[in-house]
């Protein structure tokens, strides 16, 4: 029987906010260390602690109290820096069972989603819980976010990464183990102000989607590949009710800076997925007409996916966890939240 993550557990600690990322650095404050080999490691800091490497370490001790931002020498003159770890830093390096929404990406659905403090956003596929800290930071304390996944596993392990960013469970924050469209046909209709879909048919949601959303709400979903995001614009096209959708996709190229050599990396985040967005009309009203004409060939081709029925992880190609990594995952999750609860996480 695996273990379950439950929040409720978790040990009071800061407000959630600005003062668990300002002033100097406390008991409980997750801390992001960089060896002097550029390898970064994210510890708890716990009175008493020590944080031990093969290049040296440092007593918690001499963090506590001290302002944020240190570089600290250690008898051996090797240097350590010594910072809290921003979102960026704790969504790329915290565990993941499903695959996460990239910064990148996340960055450009809290602005083009218009995410706003105190909204109503319903999000359909927790995964590992990394957009989901994005929208509870815009939502506030005083918003409302309804994360919608259907794998327990998955949910568990979303819980557990965004409750150890937070510090405790976020108030705002509403994680259901159910299916996405049930949950929003069951909502009042007109009720929710933004809803964001990561899933593989998106599109079999229009209707639930179009009953949930308020007039003038937005419609963002993730996609991977290129034929999801056809059908998806060809079917909100064909449903009628949504402003004609846009479709985009974001990729990150960091430059490397030293001295006169200042270039591009080799390396770069390019394609992660598509991010196609539409906005709900008014009820009854129909959507404006297209002045562009269709490409040659595009008309009659209302069954054009009659034959793509299987949509699957594995028919769009995107990345498999295997259950047993899941199963670690979780687990490893787990112990970390108890660890971090009774002050003894170090590492």
């Amino acid at each position: 029987m695996s273990t379950q993550i439950t929040p409720e557990n978790l040990r009071p600690t800061f407000p959630i906010g600005q003062e668990t990322r300002r002033g100097n650095l406390r008991e409980g404050d997750r801390v992001q260390i960089k060896d002097p080999k550029g390898r970064l490691h994210t510890i708890t800091l716990v009175a008493g602690g020590y944080f031990q490497t093969n290049r040296g370490g440092i007593n918690h001790d001499d963090l506590i109290g001290h302002p944020d931002g240190q570089v600290i020498t250690t008898p051996e003159g090797r240097q350590f820096q010594v910072l809290r770890p921003l979102r960026h830093d704790y969504v790329m390096g915290m565990p993941r069972g499903a695959a996460i929404i990239y910064p990148k990406d996340a960055g450009t659905i809290i602005h083009y989603a218009d995410i706003f403090p105190g909204a109503r956003v319903f999000e359909a596929g927790a995964g590992s819980g990394a957009l989901s800290l994005a929208l509870l930071d815009a939502v506030g304390t005083h918003g409302h976010l309804i994360s919608v996944e259907r794998r327990e596993d998955f949910a568990d392990i979303a819980r557990a990464n965004v409750d150890l960013w937070f510090g405790r469970p976020h108030p705002a924050w509403d994680l259901r183990i159910a299916d996405a469209a049930d949950e929003l046909c069951a909502m009042n209709e007109g009720s929710i102000d933004r809803i964001i879909f990561d899933m593989l048919a998106p599109w079999e949601n229009l209707d639930a989607a179009a009953h949930a959303l308020i007039p003038g709400g937005v419609l963002l979903c993730y996609v991977a590949t290129v034929t999801q995001m056809s059908r998806l614009v060809e079917d909100i096209r064909s449903y009628g009710g949504f402003t004609d959708p846009e479709a985009w996709e974001t990729m990150a190229r960091g430059w490397h800076l030293d001295g006169l050599a200042v270039r591009p990396d080799h390396r770069m985040v390019a394609h992660t997925g598509f991010l196609v967005t539409t906005r709900r009309l008014a009820p009854g009203v129909r959507s404006q007409e297209r002045h562009t004409r269709p490409s040659p060939g595009a008309d009659g081709k209302e069954g054009m996916w009659d034959d793509q029925e299987n949509w699957s992880d594995e028919a769009v190609g995107a990345r498999i966890s295997s259950p047993k990594k899941i199963r670690k995952v979780r687990r490893d999750l787990s112990a970390k939240t108890q660890a971090w609860v009774e002050g003894k996480d170090d590492e």
